[in-house]
Parts: structure tokens; sequence; C-alpha cells
């Protein structure tokens, strides 16, 4: 039966945090909406969320947001939904050593120290939900999404062995797998694509023509694209339910290719990846 419950979630300034905020304070959830840019931490508190700024690549505004968040709540906190993330296009030989850390410093690494920071408060009130937003790609690989590939893949790791950890502590851990969300995700990982990578001297110059074309598109960019609301409806199944799920699959597509990965032989796999 639902409660209200706190819950943090990262990454509100629009798409899918932006919906799981709007639809979780509907229900009647504390929600601490977080966003990365000060300009949107002001529009969300104008609509009337409790917004903070929370920036995934800075350790002080993680540990700031989180020492605000438990004033607030008087040192409580239910529920926290990592959504916050981008993607940086590009084929693998082309990212710098740079680029690639800053991929995992939001994706992964400041994930983790938000939700380290989150556990010993969730050990001492005694339950806790941590919500993860994946990917299909962290389930399958797609070429030249090399640095978000490897930031997922990484991400369920830690959260796998996360959940086995935290057995029997009521903190119950949930990975969503969505495939192709409308978001403004495209848009921004175009203006990465644009600022990161090198096209004039690259090996791939052909193939990024294409993959511009589909970075730009508007509107949905393949079949079987979904509207955020697709997501926020697992978030509150994790969230409310009393045996939440472990993976909560988003799309025919990544529904598909979860079953491919476990009955096809690799090679099989790769050759329909490449023609995705």
């Amino acid at each position: 039966m639902k409660s209200s419950k706190t819950i943090i979630i990262t990454g509100c300034s629009s798409g899918i945090g932006y919906s799981a905020a709007t639809e979780l304070k509907k229900r009647g959830h504390y929600v601490i909406a977080t966003a990365r840019k000060l300009e949107d931490v002001a529009r969300l508190k104008n609509e009337g969320f409790t917004a903070m700024h929370l920036d995934l690549a800075d350790s002080k505004s993680i540990q700031k947001a989180v020492s605000d968040t438990l004033e607030l709540t008087g040192g409580y906190c239910d529920a926290l939904f990592n959504n916050g993330a981008f993607g940086q296009p590009g084929a693998v030989e082309d990212l710098t050593r740079e680029v690639l850390r800053y991929q995992f410093e939001t994706n992964l690494f400041g994930t983790h120290e938000l939700t380290n920071l989150l556990i010993p408060v969730m050990r001492k009130q005694g339950h806790g939900r941590i919500i993860y937003n994946s990917s299909i790609l962290g389930l399958v690989a797609m070429r030249y999404r090399g640095a978000y590939n490897a930031s997922k893949f990484a991400l369920e790791g830690l959260a796998d062995t996360l959940r086995m950890e935290l057995h029997g502590t009521n903190i119950h851990i949930s990975l969503i797998e969505p495939g192709p969300i409308l978001s403004n995700f495209r848009t921004n990982s175009y203006a990465l694509y644009k600022k990161n990578i090198n096209t004039v001297n690259s090996f791939h110059k052909d193939a990024y023509e294409a993959m511009e074309a589909r970075l730009q598109k508007e509107g949905p960019a393949v079949v079987f694209t979904l509207p955020a609301k697709a997501v926020v409806e697992k978030v509150i199944h994790a969230l409310e339910v009393k045996r939440p799920k472990i993976r909560y699959y988003v799309t025919f597509p990544t529904y598909l290719f979860a079953i491919l990965k476990r009955i096809l032989p690799m090679f099989w796999l790769d050759s329909l990846l490449r023609k995705v």
C-alpha cells in the first residue's frame, strides 16, 4: 500500500527526471528535485518543487545537497532515484581520456558518491529504496556510444553488487532499463559531440554524418520510442510496492535485446547490433 515517501531525484531539469518529480509529487510523495543548472533549480522552485542544486560531477555540490536535504527532512530519506546522466557520442578511438573521464564523473562516480552518502541514513532508519535509471545500452553495446555504453555497463555492475551486499537490510535496489524515450537527451548529446569529437581527422568521418542527422532529428529518432511517463510508471512501482523488482524493462527494444543477449551467440548479436 502506498504511503508518502521522501525521495531525491537527480536530473530533474527535463525529461524523465522532471516527469518523475511531477508525477511523484502528485501522488503525495515529498520530492527533492535536483538539477545541475541554477536556472533550472530556480524554475523548479517557481513551479512549487522543493528543488536543490546538485552537479554529479562536483563532490562539494553532492555533499551540500545531501546535507541540505537531511536538514529539511530531519535526517530521513526514504528513496533515491539516480536519474541524472548524459550521453557522449563518438567512436571509441576518438574519445580522449578527459572526455571519457567526464562521462564517468556524472554517470558513475557522482551517482556512486551520492548513493554512498545516503546508504548510512537508510541503514539507520531501517529501510530504503535506491532506483537506478540505466539503459538498454547497459545491456548491449552499440556503435558510436562507447562512453555511454561503458558508463551504464559499470553502473549495472555496481548496482548488482550493492544489491547483494545490502541483502537483509530492507534497502532495495532496482535498475530501470529504458530503450528510446522522448527527451532532450539527443539534443544534449549533439552539443557534446560537436564540442568534444574531432571529426575532421577521424576515420569515422562518413559515419558521423549519418549520426549527426539522427541526433538533430525532431521527435522520435527510432520506432518504439515512448514518452518519459513510461519510465515513471516503473519508478512508481519500484518506490511503492512491498517487493520491488530487480530490473524493469521499458520499451520493446529493451525486452527484445535482453532476450536476444541470453539466447544468441555473440557474433550473431554483434551482427544484429551493427545494423541498429
